[in-house]
Parts: structure tokens; C-alpha cells; sequence
């Protein structure tokens, strides 16, 4: 037998993407606080207009997602040749690094950026450089600390995952305004809609007068459709042409589509969604604290949980959870092996994980 064909240099020492488990043995329905989905689930209009794509999904979806493309430009005020649609703003990322970069080239993203950022880069046969966060939020001036001439992307998410933290609207135009031209800027808004905070804004104003802005969002988080993966960018036109020509002709799905659009007229249910971030988020940042764990500020959906002490570690307190029917996050991946990220739930899952952390906190 003769050896299978050997993938490109580099693939097998990419770490996979490992998500958020979702079963503990002998447990038959978990509370599932791992990855960050909206607890109140998808809206009424978006799971009827899902149940009604049934009788469509025998035909191809239409390539150019013409219906999402102008709802989207028409929510958001945004030129419609200028957005990307992916499986999920994942594949806006994987489309952006396989267009752009090269054998070696190079990313730059935070040191605790998301994971997605580095995988498909380094599927390019690039080079991922994390800029230093020391304060667990992206630094402009690490950021720029890291660029040379091999650069052909900076990555930041704001809010970050999974740290919560978020980049001033005056950091990112400082950022952006410090990038030589030839670098494109990708900013990922997935949890745009839950930030209160009013020194941030969306960052569409400036990527719409801009040649190397590509701005990216999500339905995943607050229209609640993380299974139908929908994502977006809004990006100068040269860069969506050149993304269409290696796109896949039909990558977003008959219901995703439908159901995407529902979602997004559905402001009844983004409000419920974050009203109930709003209204937790604090309450579960006290109560932990109270409990002697540090609780990192955060902009998103979700709260990212640090134990020091050495006896009630964040291994421990992940193990002391899942006994009690909690599934958590473990970030020992992005280098935080100390934390534990859990989303905002609904209210008897947050009083649950306060009552476990209670007892977790008192043995």
C-alpha cells in the first residue's frame, strides 16, 4: 500500500477548532452556556419563515443571496455590491485570508483573537502574529508593533471573544489611520448589537469611505440562528469582486436565507435578546465577583470568568458545573487556561450558575 498524498506544508500542525460542548454524560438536557448563542433561541419570524422554506429546499439557493443582500443594505444603510455573504462570518474570515495572502505573508490580531482568524491563515501557509494583551483587550499600538511588509491583514474583534473587551470607536479609526494602505483592516462586529457602552460604534461609517476596511457580522448571536451559519461583510467593492470569484456559487442555504431575513425584521426579538444581556450581564458579574472570582469587563453576550486560586482553579470549577447539569467554556486554548467564558443565559440558567458558583466558591 503506498502512503496517502501529503497535505500542504503546514495543515497538520494546525490545532482544529475545538467548540463548546454541548452533553455531560448521564445528563439529559444541560444547560448550555458554552457558545454564546442567544438564550431565547431563534425569533417566531425567523422559525416560521425557516418552516416555509421546506417546500424550496429541492432548488439551489440563489447565489448572489439577493433578498438577505438587500435587506441587510437597507437595515444597516449599506451599499449592496459591497457585501459578502459566508456560512457564517467564518467563511467571510477563511474567503478574506485565501483572496489575500500568500506562502509567507502574514495576519496580526490580538493575542486572545479569535481562534477563526489564524486557522484559515495559516491554511494559507501564513503567518499569524499576535500583538501582546496585556490589559486582554487589542492594543492599537501592539497592533501596529507587529506590521511589516509582509502584512496583508489585521484582524480585531469588537466586542472580542473571549474576552468581552472592545475597541473605542477612536482606537479603531487611529488604528486604521496608522495601516499602510496595502493591509486590509477586517473588523468583526459579531456582538455589535449587545454593546452598551457609547465610546463604541459600528465601524461602517468608516469602512464606507475606505479602500482596506471590511467590516463583518453575524446571525448567530442576537437573531439566534447559529445553526443555519449566516454571516456578512461589508467591504469596498474591489475586495467583494475579487472574494466572488472564489466564493462557492451556492454557500448560504435556501432557509438560511429565508429565515435570515425574518430574523432581521424582527426587532421584537433582538430587543428581548438584549434586553435580557442587559438586564444579567451585571447581576452575573456582582454575584461572581462576590464569590472572590475576577469577572472581566464585557461588551458581548457573555462573561469571561478568571480563578486564580490554585485549590478552586477554573479546571475545578468547569468539573463542579457540569455536576450540576451547567455546560461552561474552557479557554485554555486562547492561552487562558485560568478562565472559563459562560454566556448570559436565560434567567433560571444564570440563577443556576450563580447557585453552583456559590457553592463552588464555599468548599
Amino acid at each position: 500500500m503506498t502512503d496517502a498524498p501529503a497535505p500542504k506544508p503546514g495543515i497538520l500542525d494546525i490545532a482544529p477548532y475545538v467548540g463548546g460542548k454541548s452533553r455531560i454524560e448521564g445528563v439529559a438536557t444541560p444547560m448550555k452556556l458554552s457558545s454564546n448563542e442567544n438564550a431565547l433561541g431563534a425569533g417566531e419570524k425567523a422559525r416560521a419563515a425557516y418552516e416555509a422554506s421546506v417546500a424550496n429546499i429541492h432548488m439551489y439557493p440563489d447565489g448572489r443571496a439577493t433578498k438577505l443582500r438587500d435587506a441587510v443594505a437597507d437595515h444597516h444603510g449599506l451599499e449592496p455590491d459591497r457585501l459578502i455573504f459566508g456560512n457564517g462570518s467564518d467563511e467571510v474570515f477563511a474567503l478574506l485570508n485565501q483572496t489575500y495572502l500568500t506562502p509567507g505573508d502574514n495576519i496580526v490580531t490580538g493575542q486572545y483573537g479569535f481562534l477563526a482568524y489564524r486557522i484559515s491563515a495559516k491554511a494559507n501557509q501564513a503567518e499569524v502574529k499576535l500583538a501582546p494583551e496585556p490589559g486582554f483587550k487589542a492594543e492599537v499600538d501592539a497592533l501596529l508593533a507587529q506590521v511589516d511588509e509582509r502584512t496583508k491583514i489585521v484582524y480585531i474583534s469588537s466586542p472580542s471573544n473571549p474576552t468581552g473587551s472592545y475597541n473605542t470607536a477612536e482606537e479603531t479609526r487611529r488604528l486604521h489611520a496608522a495601516l499602510p494602505p496595502h493591509v486590509l483592516l477586517v473588523i468583526d462586529e459579531a456582538y455589535a448589537e449587545f454593546v452598551a457602552e457609547p465610546d463604541w460604534e459600528t465601524s461602517f461609517p468608516l469602512a464606507r469611505d475606505s479602500d482596506n476596511i471590511v467590516v463583518t457580522r453575524t446571525f448567530s448571536k442576537i437573531h439566534g440562528l447559529g445553526g443555519l451559519r449566516i454571516g456578512f461583510g461589508y467591504a469596498p467593492l474591489k475586495v467583494a469582486e475579487a472574494v466572488d470569484r472564489i466564493r462557492l456559487p451556492f454557500n448560504v442555504s435556501v432557509p438560511g436565507l429565508e429565515a435570515a431575513v425574518a430574523a432581521l425584521g424582527d426587532e421584537a426579538h433582538q430587543k428581548a435578546s438584549r434586553d435580557l444581556v442587559e438586564a444579567w450581564r451585571p447581576r452575573l458579574t456582582q454575584a461572581i465577583k462576590g464569590f472572590g472570582f475576577d469577572v472581566f469587563p464585557s461588551a458581548g453576550n457573555f462573561v469571561l470568568v478568571r480563578f486564580p486560586d490554585e485549590a478552586r482553579n477554573a479546571g475545578a470549577a468547569n468539573d463542579y458545573l457540569n455536576s450540576k447539569g451547567i455546560i461552561v467554556r474552557p479557554v485554555g486554548g486562547y492561552g487562558l487556561p485560568d478562565c472559563l467564558r459562560i454566556t448570559v443565559g436565560t434567567e433560571d440558567q444564570n440563577r443556576a450558575v450563580i447557585d453552583a458558583l456559590s457553592e463552588f466558591a464555599a468548599r
